[in-house]
């Protein structure tokens, strides 16, 4: 009961703070002005509110005493969580608070699933430090990925308008330059294999059989998903890949990716009733 009230604060929380960014966006456009306090200001406490009240919502007086609920629905908003709260933070340094104009409302869906749709309670038995770096270490890379997907196709969208002459639309005019949105989302796909790097290490040299029948598709997923974003960090640095090419391969690995995570753990649970 308790995580269904905070779940739906958060909900409310991340629309109200979505459509202050909007309207702010919407106003600092139309005036000619930048986007700076006291708008983006509200909407970045909103936001902050929204996000603790999300955790709240996952980890709050209903969370099972021997640990984190890892069920389907619970997982994918723990990652939703996890990217609004590194955006967040990222958000006082640079202007990457735009971007939870698509990750708060599908935080706030998956949010309105989880309460409309309870579900089994799927708890992790082993409480590992080890399975606890690879759990973490695995969102973690999960999270920045997804940023630098989102960020892939902001950037396909911007790039397809400015090569269109009609930059319309308000969120893309107020978009930083090509080159910025590029270097940030190289910069976030590296953090992302890093990160995905000591997932899978962690996993081969701690779990028992990554090739187990039941972890075998998300294994290699896993592995296809790094290397396609070995091959496009390495293609990055010897051959300057960029535009088109880096947004493709991008969104490629990130698709293997969320198969990894997801889709394999969608069929676990829901279609096969297994952990």
């Amino acid at each position: 009961m308790v995580s269904t009230v905070f779940g739906s604060l958060a909900i409310l929380g991340y629309l109200t703070a979505l459509s202050l960014m909007l309207w702010s966006l919407r106003r600092a456009l139309v005036s000619g002005a930048e986007w700076v306090q006291p708008g983006r200001l509200g909407h970045l406490l909103l936001g902050g509110l929204a996000i603790v009240l999300h955790g709240a919502a996952i980890v709050g007086p209903d969370t099972p005493a021997t640990g984190t609920n890892f069920s389907f629905l619970n997982a994918l908003s723990l990652v939703t969580l996890s990217v609004n709260a590194i955006l967040l933070l990222a958000a006082l340094l640079r202007p990457v608070d735009k971007l939870w104009i698509i990750t708060f409302p599908l935080a706030a869906a998956i949010l309105l699933l989880k309460i409309l749709l309870p579900e089994e309670t799927r708890v992790v038995q082993d409480h590992s430090w080890q399975m606890t770096v690879h759990i973490f270490s695995s969102l973690l890379a999960y999270s920045f990925l997804n940023i630098a997907a989102i960020q892939a196709v902001l950037l396909a969208v911007q790039d397809r308008c400015l090569r269109s002459r009609h930059p319309d639309g308000y969120l893309v005019r107020s978009l930083p330059s090509l080159q910025s949105m590029e270097t940030l989302m190289f910069q976030l796909i590296g953090a992302g294999l890093l990160l995905l790097t000591v997932s899978l290490v962690t996993g081969f040299v701690f779990l028992e059989n990554m090739f187990a029948q039941h972890l075998a598709h998300k294994t290699v997923l896993s592995l296809l998903a790094w290397l396609v974003f070995a091959i496009l960090l390495l293609g990055r640095l010897r051959y300057g890949w960029r535009g088109q090419i880096a947004i493709r391969w991008t969104l490629g690995g990130f698709v293997a990716l969320m198969l990894a995570y997801f889709g394999s753990k969608m069929v676990l649970e829901l279609i096969l009733n297994r952990v």
